[in-house]
């Protein structure tokens, strides 16, 4: 297994600029940036000036990130087939987020969800109005499924937070979405930060994060991605230098538990990003206890990101292929409140 990549020519990459949502979100009933929560203790520890963490344990009344992409695309998708009935898969956040706001944008949703899937998250995504259907097997074949019954009648969409030939606006509209975050980091740091941590499953967030700080020149900010050593889609499609599918078994990190990279990210990823590196499940749940008791509220996967970055900064040649500055100001993009 592959535990950590380095692309020395990242930062010489540049994106294109894309939309700019935080206005639309400014619009939504509760918006408000969510914190950045400074832990020297932290720094110390890993040797840096600052570490921060996103806290984004409560966005828009739900415990994740992901309604910032979810309320965009179903907005946008409502726009162009008005009343539709939205169908998605998720590992749990993001079918959350899609059965809030088609409770909330008037319309009714169905999701798929994996074998795998606690039942009280499934119970979770049921209390937003929303049907939940199981199916027999894993993240990606819940994504078939999902993507087959969006087809099989008129009246349908699906909104799906990954991509694949043939199925880029809806995924591209999610990650326009997520943009809104970062926006919020800038303005709270007042610059942008020398290191951002974040978590992937199919890679759509840290498409996002690469796609922001490569835009619209090359800049400085580096980004590592984190994700389970049990689900490495991301790590593995960069040393093989092509999009790749893994297997997946059973991690407290559920969120991250996919096989396939997003068709979307993974030229971004491939040519924008800094570093990859995988972590398991002892580091995580580690990371989420020191997490909660510096007083930020973070489940496995959201604190995958400061597990990735020990692992990084700990040794010393991952720490040199990263070259941080003296003082180097370090982001952890919490992605989620504790599940527990």
């Amino acid at each position: 297994m592959t535990t950590w990549f380095h692309n020395p020519e990242a930062r010489r990459w540049h994106s294109v600029a894309g939309a700019v949502t935080r206005e639309f979100h400014r619009e939504l009933p509760g918006y408000e940036p969510t914190p950045l929560v400074d832990l020297p203790g932290l720094a110390a520890e890993l040797g840096v000036g600052r570490v921060l963490v996103k806290d984004e344990s409560m966005r828009l009344g739900l415990p994740a990130f992901k309604v910032l992409g979810a309320s965009w695309a179903c907005t946008r998708v409502l726009e162009r087939s008005p009343g539709a009935h939205l169908v998605t898969a998720t590992d749990g956040n993001h079918g959350r987020a899609v059965a809030r706001m088609a409770r909330l944008l008037g319309t009714a949703a169905t999701v798929f969800v994996p074998a795998v899937m606690l039942r009280e998250t499934a119970e979770l995504i049921e209390t937003e109005g929303a049907e939940v259907r199981w199916v027999d097997g894993d993240y990606d074949d819940a994504v078939r499924t999902a993507a087959e019954h969006a087809a099989a009648e008129v009246g349908r969409e699906l909104v799906q937070d990954t991509a694949w030939e043939g199925y880029e606006e809806v995924p591209g509209w999610i990650v326009e979405g997520y943009d809104t975050l970062l926006d919020e980091i800038d303005e709270q740091l007042g610059r942008a930060p020398d290191l951002v941590a974040v978590p992937v499953g199919v890679g759509s967030l840290a498409q996002a994060v690469v796609a922001h700080y490569r835009r619209p020149a090359p800049g400085a900010t580096r980004v590592l991605t984190v994700e389970p050593d049990t689900a490495d889609c991301v790590i593995t499609s960069l040393s093989e230098g092509r999009p790749a599918s893994v297997p997946t078994a059973s991690t407290v990190m559920a969120g991250l538990n996919c096989g396939t990279i997003s068709s979307l990210a993974w030229p971004v990823l491939r040519d924008g990003l800094d570093a990859a590196v995988v972590v398991d499940d002892t580091a995580a749940l580690r990371a989420s206890a020191d997490l909660g008791r510096l007083g930020v509220s973070s489940g496995a996967c959201g604190a995958a990101p400061l597990a990735g970055v020990r692992a990084a900064l700990a040794d010393p040649a991952h720490r040199s292929d990263l070259d941080l500055p003296d003082g180097a100001v370090v982001v952890l993009l919490s992605t989620e409140g504790a599940t527990s």
